[in-house]
């Protein structure tokens, strides 16, 4: 069984439509699927009936932006109701945020001499729910000034660059508890990506996310070396973490990231499964679940 946890699609910064995405999965022979976009929920409905025509098992999901001792942390929320007030509350500061720092900056690439306005970005934006710096860099690389995501980034868009601008994000162990509540299951993101700085993240950082409920770490993603996906597994393995494995797929947006490149183990998908449903009982909420094909 090949079970892929974390994917992207147009409504967030993704290349594909959700219901393109779940029929993606299906060629590529992924049984279970997550659809994790960043931010929002706006691809579910139309994911959740694209899966049961195609015939995959799906998971729902959110990756949401956060901030862990002044570093940036992206959270995997899985199966939350989406209706629990301060989980939607939160997204929509979060979306609000990436809206309001686009023309900020537009200002600084113009300043840099790239002209670049709001129409490049959308043109390229297709339905997401907010327009962030994905969606300025593939305005780049269709004004011809960069060649990839990858150059945009490294050239002006990331945390070093010189078009860079911040932008809200929630506090990681506010946010553990929110998906607690609201019926879901968390897991860490990517959280020893090399772009990432991971220091606050080691064991006790870790141990002390999971007092908060904390389920799980990614362990098994392309931006992990097999040297860190050991330690990390390791230490996971220690605190009594889930781990999980995915291709953070995003369509054209990211190469190297086919779908099913990292899987998940089915026992390690029982064990989110688990901690979801018991979440969803001890807040009394009525969570999505898995959509079984």
């Amino acid at each position: 069984m090949l079970i892929d946890l974390h994917t992207h699609s147009d409504r967030s910064d993704g290349t594909e439509s959700p219901a393109v995405l779940v029929r993606r999965a299906r060629e590529h022979a992924v049984d279970v699927l997550g659809l994790t976009d960043h931010d929002t929920t706006e691809g579910w409905q139309e994911a959740a009936e694209a899966a049961e025509a195609y015939g995959v098992a799906l998971v729902r999901g959110i990756e949401v932006s956060c901030t862990f001792r002044g570093a940036g942390v992206h959270l995997l929320a899985y199966l939350p109701d989406p209706t629990y007030t301060p989980l939607a509350e939160e997204l929509q500061l979060i979306l609000d945020g990436r809206n309001a720092r686009l023309p900020a900056t537009l200002d600084r690439l113009r300043g840099l001499g790239v002209d670049i306005d709001v129409d490049d970005v959308r043109r390229v934006s297709g339905e997401t729910a907010a327009m962030g710096r994905p969606h300025v860099a593939d305005a780049l690389v269709e004004r011809g000034v960069v060649a990839d995501r990858n150059e945009a980034f490294a050239t002006f868009l990331g945390p070093q660059g010189p078009a860079y601008v911040g932008r809200y994000a929630a506090d990681l162990e506010t946010m553990v508890g929110v998906v607690a509540d609201a019926g879901g299951a968390s897991v860490l993101a990517h959280p020893w990506a090399r772009r990432h700085d991971h220091g606050a993240l080691d064991e006790s950082g870790l141990a002390g996310l999971q007092a908060l409920g904390l389920a799980g770490v990614e362990v098994d993603h392309q931006d992990h070396s097999p040297l860190v996906r050991e330690r990390l597994r390791a230490l996971a393995d220690r605190l009594g973490l889930l781990v999980t494995g995915s291709s953070d797929h995003h369509g054209a947006g990211k190469v190297g990231h086919e779908l099913g490149c990292n899987t998940t183990a089915p026992d390690q998908l029982d064990r989110l499964l688990d901690v979801a449903a018991r979440a969803a009982a001890a807040s009394g909420r009525t969570a999505p679940g898995l959509l079984r094909a």
